[in-house]
């Protein structure tokens, strides 16, 4: 309900008939809409998102055209971390309590939930500083993680090591990534995985690091400096953050390792 693009087409859908008129449905009332959200209007209203750690807290409450409308508001908690894990969760009951799910079943069995593999993965932590894996590698998903991040750090600060995927997603969202990373208090970027591509003349990390506002960013173009290079940074308290579709996930443990020595009086 939040987004304009997917109530149009919830629109359109009601309708019966797509962007080009097409006919959806053969019958009037065979489709039906049911929206989710922040917004005033959702059939299922997300309100009181709370960060609790790597956990999520929040109300949902069935209203306007939900199969279960004035039922009352629930209190939600999975154990991930993000204000977009709080809708994802919520677009989850609001799916399963159509189909005729119990709703305080679907309740539990979200807080059951435990994450994904590279989706704010914790790796672990080492002299009071967390390391977390996120295979964000869009601009709007960046930002979301970072959200997240800058919860669970309370207080700490955000690290970032940021591995750009796609010499053409490079170019193109070079100044969104860089917007992105903004979030972050310090920022660590490689150069391209390349993927499936061949090299762009002048496309590098360095794009994404020379967007990053307020000089916060440092282009790495030898990753084999970074692990010794975050220790350095950071403090007790803060939260690192790897991100990328690509191999920056090996990075990880090597950080805590950077760290671990760190604490033991290894430089």
């Amino acid at each position: 309900a939040d987004d304009p693009g997917a109530a149009k087409l919830a629109a359109a859908v009601e309708a019966r008939t797509g962007p080009a008129g097409l006919l959806l449905s053969a019958s009037p009332g065979a489709l039906r809409s049911v929206s989710y959200g922040e917004s005033a209007g959702a059939d299922y209203r997300v309100a009181a998102v709370t960060p609790a750690g790597m956990a999520t807290e929040f109300d949902l409450t069935p209203a306007g055209r939900s199969a279960v409308a004035g039922t009352g508001t629930v209190r939600i908690r999975i154990a991930v971390p993000g204000r977009h894990n709080a809708l994802n969760a919520a677009a989850a009951y609001a799916a399963a309590v159509e189909l005729g799910f119990d709703g305080q079943q679907v309740a539990a069995g979200l807080g059951s939930y435990r994450g994904a593999r590279r989706r704010m993965e914790p790796k672990g932590e080492a002299d009071l500083v967390r390391v977390l894996d996120s295979y964000a590698h869009h601009p709007t998903e960046l930002a979301a993680d970072l959200s997240a991040a800058r919860d669970i750090a309370a207080g700490g600060r955000v690290i970032v090591v940021f591995q750009p995927h796609l010499f053409s997603r490079t170019r193109i969202f070079a100044g969104q990534f860089g917007a992105a990373l903004g979030q972050a208090d310090e920022v660590f970027v490689l150069d391209v995985y390349a993927a499936r591509e061949d090299p762009e003349p002048g496309v590098t990390g360095a794009l994404v690091a020379d967007a990053v506002p307020g000089g916060r960013a440092v282009f790495c173009r030898d990753r084999g400096t970074v692990p010794a290079a975050v220790a350095d940074v950071a403090k007790p308290g803060d939260v690192v953050l790897t991100m990328g579709a690509g191999d920056v996930t090996m990075l990880g443990p090597l950080i805590l390792d950077a760290l671990r020595g760190r604490a033991d009086g290894g430089g």
